[in-house]
C-alpha cells in the first residue's frame, strides 16, 4: 500500500499478470495526489478487519484525529482498525484534502466533468456502480450510473432520430506479436516477441438523421481523437458495404464506390477495444498509436457486419436492405452536389475569366470524365468538333507554336496569348499559385500532326506544362494522342478489311505496301499524308 501510494511505476498492473488490461501507463496517478494533499486516507476491508494507512503530504503514519490538521506521527505500515470484516467482502475507501500550502484559498473541487465520466464508465463496464455524492451545500446531491447493457445502452443513449436498424453488436478477438523491451536476468533491457489478445466490441446504428456520432474506448479510456481502433474500425465498414452491394447490384456496374462519410450518415457506434499495454500518442491518451489494432479491428468488424448485411433472417434482411438504400442515397446526394458546386464553379470561371473565344467547351463538370485537347489550328478544331463527344470533350486551338517558356520570363509567358489562353482555360493557376484540385478538366490532351513540327508543339505544350503546372504531369493527367503520318486508300478491300489503312512512320508505310501487294490488294497512289488530326 506505501509504495503503491508513494512511488512512481509502481501501480498493480506492473506486477506482471494483476490485470489484463488497464487504463494507467505510468503508475502515477495516486501517488500523485498523495504529493498534492495534506492529509490522504486509505482503509481497506478485508477479512478479518479494516486496516488503514494514512499520509501527511506524501509521508506515511497516523493522524490523531480527524481532518488534516491532526496531530501527525510518521510511520511506515497499515494499521489495523478494529472493525471486523466478514469473509469474501473487500473494499478500498480514499479520501484526501488537498494541500492549500499548493493550491489558493478560493480553489474548489469542480464536479462538471464528473457525471459525464462516470456515466461513460458505467457504460463500458457493464454492471458497476458508480455514485456522485456532493454534500457542500445544504441538500445533498446523488447521482448514481449503472447500466448493465453496456455498450449497446450507450448507443442508444447517443442515438437520434427515427431508427433505421436496431443495435448491432460486432464483437471478435485475435492476437497479434508486439516487440516490447524487457529486463533480462542481467538486468538489461533487450527487446522481445510478446504475444498479445485484443478483444473488439462494436456497438452500431443507423437511424434517418445526417449527423454521424461515433465515440471510441481503449479499455476504459476514451480516445475523442481516434487511432488506429477507428481508422480500421472505418475502413472495415466502408470496405464491406462496396463489396456486399456490388455483390447483391445494388451498386450498378457504372456506380461509384461509396465513401466513408456515405457509410457514416446518421450513423452512432460506440468502438471499444482492450488489450493490454496500448501505446498511445501522447500523455493525455486521447489518440492510441497500436499499430496490430487497426488490422484486428478491421478483421472483426467486416467478419462481423458482412454477416448482418447478408444475412437471411427476415428481420435482419429487411434492416440489411433499408441501411444498404440509406447508403446508397447518401452517395448519390454528394455526387449531385459536387456536380453542382463544380457546375457553379466552371460558370463562375467563365464569367470572371474571359476564356478564350475559340474554346469549344464541354457540357459536363465531371472531372474524372472531361478532357481537354489542345489542337493545332482552327483547321483541326473544326475535323475535331466533328468527331468528339460534346457532353465531355472540349477543344482549344492554338496558332502554330507558342512561346518556347524555358528560355522565356515569367512575364514573357504571360503576356504570350497562346500560353496565356491554356493557363486560363485549365482554371488552376501557375506556378506556386497552382490548385490541382481546381483545375477544370481531368485530362489535357495535346494533339497535333505527325510531322516535324507537330513534334515541336508537343515538345513546346509540355514544356509550358511541366514548368509552371508540373503537378498535372506527376499525377498522370497530361497526354499526347498520336496521329497516323499516311493514309492509304484501298480500290479493292477484301472481306474484313477497312478501306482505309493508317500508319505511323515511313518504315511502317514500306512494310504494309508490301504486305498488300503480297495480298493482291490495290491501293490508290501515292499514299496521301494526312495533314491534321483525323
Amino acid at each position: 500500500m506505501e509504495v503503491v501510494a508513494t512511488k512512481l511505476h509502481a501501480g498493480g498492473k506492473f506486477g506482471g499478470g494483476s490485470y489484463v488490461a488497464t487504463g494507467g501507463l505510468h503508475g502515477v496517478g495516486l501517488s500523485v495526489v498523495n504529493a498534492l494533499s495534506s492529509r490522504m486516507d486509505i482503509d481497506v476491508d478485508r477479512a478479518p478487519t479494516q486496516q488503514g494507512l494514512s499520509f501527511q503530504r506524501g509521508v506515511p503514519g497516523v493522524f490523531a484525529g480527524d481532518g488534516p490538521t491532526a496531530a501527525f506521527t510518521a510511520q511506515s505500515g497499515l494499521t489495523r482498525k478494529g472493525k471486523r470484516v466478514a469473509k469474501g467482502k473487500t473494499g478500498t475507501r480514499i479520501q484526501f484534502w488537498p494541500d492549500r500550502q499548493i493550491f489558493t484559498k478560493d480553489a474548489g473541487i469542480e464536479l462538471e466533468g464528473l457525471p459525464g465520466r462516470a456515466r461513460q464508465t458505467s457504460y463500458i463496464v457493464p454492471g458497476l456502480e458508480l455514485v456522485i455524492n456532493d454534500q457542500r451545500g445544504p441538500e445533498a446531491i446523488c447521482e448514481k450510473f449503472l447500466h448493465e447493457g453496456g455498450i449497446s445502452e450507450f448507443a442508444d443513449f447517443l442515438s437520434q432520430g427515427e431508427p433505421v436498424t436496431d443495435i448491432l453488436r460486432l464483437q471478435g478477438m485475435d492476437t497479434f506479436t508486439e516487440t516490447v523491451p524487457l529486463l533480462d536476468d542481467k538486468g538489461h533491457m533487450t527487446p522481445q516477441e510478446v504475444e498479445r489478445e485484443l478483444t473488439v466490441d462494436v456497438a452500431l446504428r443507423w437511424s434517418n438523421t445526417y449527423d454521424t456520432h461515433v465515440k471510441s474506448f481503449v479499455n476504459v479510456i476514451a480516445t475523442p481523437k481516434g487511432g488506429t481502433h477507428v481508422s480500421g474500425f472505418e475502413s472495415a465498414i466502408t470496405s464491406t458495404f462496396n463489396d456486399v452491394m456490388r455483390s447483391a447490384k445494388v451498386l450498378k456496374v457504372n456506380d461509384d464506390n461509396v465513401i466513408k462519410d456515405d457509410v457514416l450518415e446518421g450513423m452512432t457506434g460506440v468502438v471499444t477495444v482492450r488489450l493490454a499495454e496500448p501505446q498511445f500518442e501522447g500523455q493525455t491518451k486521447e489518440i492510441l498509436g497500436t499499430p496490430a489494432a487497426r488490422n484486428v479491428v478491421r478483421k472483426v468488424v467486416a467478419a462481423e457486419l458482412k454477416d448482418f448485411l447478408t444475412s437471411t433472417k427476415r428481420a435482419e434482411k429487411a434492416q440489411a436492405k433499408l441501411v444498404m438504400e440509406k447508403v446508397v442515397g447518401a452517395s448519390k446526394t454528394r455526387i449531385a452536389a459536387k456536380q453542382h458546386k463544380e457546375t457553379q464553379r466552371r460558370k463562375n470561371a467563365l464569367e470572371s475569366s474571359a476564356l478564350p473565344a475559340k474554346l469549344a467547351d464541354c457540357r459536363s463538370a465531371d472531372n474524372e470524365r472531361t478532357e481537354l485537347f489542345i489542337v493545332e489550328g482552327d483547321s483541326a478544331l473544326g475535323t475535331a468538333k466533328f468527331a468528339r463527344d460534346s457532353e465531355y470533350r472540349a477543344l482549344l486551338p492554338i496558332r502554330g507554336k507558342i512561346l518556347n517558356v524555358q528560355k522565356a520570363s515569367v512575364g514573357d509567358m504571360l503576356k504570350n496569348t497562346e500560353c496565356a489562353s491554356i493557363i486560363r482555360v485549365v482554371g488552376a493557376g501557375s506556378g506556386r499559385t497552382f490548385d490541382l484540385e481546381s483545375a477544370r478538366y481531368g485530362r489535357i490532351i495535346f494533339m497535333a500532326d505527325a510531322d516535324s513540327d507537330g513534334s515541336h508543339i508537343r515538345c513546346l505544350l509540355a514544356t509550358l506544362f511541366f514548368k509552371y503546372m508540373p503537378e498535372l504531369l506527376k499525377e498522370g493527367r497530361v497526354y499526347t494522342a498520336v496521329p497516323p503520318l499516311h493514309r492509304i486508300e484501298l480500290t479493292n478491300p477484301k472481306k474484313g478489311m477497312e478501306k482505309y489503312v493508317y500508319t505511323y512512320s515511313d518504315d511502317e508505310l514500306h512494310r504494309r505496301l508490301a504486305e498488300l501487294k503480297k495480298k493482291n490488294v490495290r491501293w490508290k497512289e501515292p499514299p496521301a499524308a494526312l495533314q491534321g488530326p483525323r
